[in-house]
């Protein structure tokens, strides 16, 4: 006899991404920076942002040429830092490319989700010279919501009028998934009809670089910066920095129909882990994405063979990369020789809480496209990298189910699947 107390079964609903919005240091639109990923283009270049003569790493994957005027009214921009401005832009042409508009009607079944790493570093640095040299009164009334991770959702859900969920997930270099799987979820469960999700990053200032520079986590290449990022070769030195911010519209499969709308892909798997292993350095084996990995197939209900291509995590770090391909080598068993893995962050750096949701965005457009982006800078793969990771020039393959790896500082593992329709 069951409970009064549980819940009837119910049918999961199918969710699919109706737009996307991108700003990377490939460029300021989904559009421009997958055309130069198709190219094989690097993003990474030295620092403009500040004099990096005392810096031991002096470049990075900056976001070159935006203009937040064409997004954010000028007297608003300076209550936000400027992982907040990428997001703004990334959700307004999202929702351009969805077509939708949010009614009043469809605002409490609309909610957002946006993953931060960091949040507003930069604005921290320049509030907290002000109060050492000026005091705390000459400290901005807008500092906290400035800095805030949240704040990214909130902005976001106050431009589109979003009523529904409204946060952040910060998971570090896994917060750009989490978010995604997050609002997959919220739809899935018939609880929101339309989620804005994805990641944003704007940390190129002096306390990152150092930060990262002192753990000797970053590249020290400063001699050829477009050649720095090389995930999977045997000369890889650590990873870029970089920054940037992309949005995915996600809808229930009924609702984008009902409407209309152009629907680009289905989402089918989310899997998540901990390594429970170190604050930094990946589980031997690569044991968490490994698990993470399964949970997504499982949750789709594919098997291995299924995925034709997986965009990597593939940070350019001596051990993470090794673990990385390890792990998706036991995942594939007998079929890795035949699945593709590329690392587009060997073009655009690693932009941390915006990461994942940018290689998402990618895995998108290479299931419309039914090309797979390359992984540049890879001249020769390292002994405990032993896969096909699609050097230096992209190719193209029939597609059907591509996955995307994002994991992060403290043991945590996201993956998610993305499939043609």
């Amino acid at each position: 006899m069951s409970s009064r107390f549980e819940r009837p079964a119910k049918a999961q609903k199918r969710v699919v991404v109706t737009g996307i919005g991108a700003v990377t240091p490939l460029g300021l639109t989904i559009q421009e920076s997958w055309e130069k990923a198709k190219l094989g283009q690097s993003g990474i270049a030295n620092i403009t942002r500040f004099d990096t003569t005392a810096f031991d790493v002096k470049f990075a994957g900056e976001v070159k040429g935006f203009n937040p005027d064409l997004f954010i009214d000028k007297k608003e921009q300076k209550k936000m830092d400027t992982f907040i401005h990428y997001s703004l832009a990334a959700a307004k042409m999202a929702m351009d490319m969805a077509k939708i508009q949010i009614s009043e009607e469809l605002a409490p079944r609309a909610g957002c989700i946006i993953g931060v790493g960091m949040g507003g570093l930069p604005g921290i640095e320049e509030q907290h010279s002000r109060l050492k040299e000026k005091g705390p009164g000459r400290l901005s009334p807008f500092f906290i919501p400035m800095v805030i991770t949240n704040l990214a959702a909130g902005q976001v859900s106050i431009a589109h009028g979003l009523k529904g969920p409204n946060y952040s997930v910060t998971s570090a270099c896994a917060s750009g998934v989490h978010s995604l799987g997050e609002a997959v979820n919220y739809i899935r469960n018939g609880w929101m009809d339309v989620m804005v999700a994805g990641g944003a990053e704007a940390t190129v200032c002096p306390m990152a670089i150092g930060g990262f520079s002192a753990m000797r986590a970053l590249s020290t290449r400063n001699e050829d910066p477009q050649g720095a990022s090389r995930p999977w070769d045997q000369d890889r030195d650590g990873f870029v920095l970089a920054e940037g911010a992309a949005i995915l519209i996600l809808e229930s499969l009924e609702h984008a129909e009902k409407r209309g709308a152009p629907i680009l892909c289905e989402v089918t798997g989310y899997g998540v882990s901990a390594d429970a292993y170190h604050m930094t350095s990946p589980a031997p084996g690569g044991a968490g994405g490994y698990a993470a990995m399964t949970m997504a197939l499982q949750d789709a209900g594919l098997k291995p063979s299924d995925i034709q291509y997986v965009n990597a995590h593939g940070t350019s770090t001596p051990v993470g990369d090794g673990l990385e391909s390890s792990a998706i080598e036991k995942l594939m068993g007998s079929e890795a020789k035949n699945v593709w893995v590329s690392s587009t962050k060997s073009m655009t750096g690693h932009a941390l809480g915006a990461a994942g949701a940018i290689e998402g965005a990618f895995c998108v457009m290479a299931l419309q496209d039914q090309i797979v982006p390359p992984t540049i800078n890879l001249k020769k793969a390292s002994e405990d990298c032993r896969l096909d990771y699609v050097p230096n020039e992209a190719r193209q393959r029939k597609l059907q189910n591509v996955m995307n790896n994002s994991f992060g500082f403290g043991g945590t593992n996201a993956c998610m699947i993305f499939s043609k329709l």
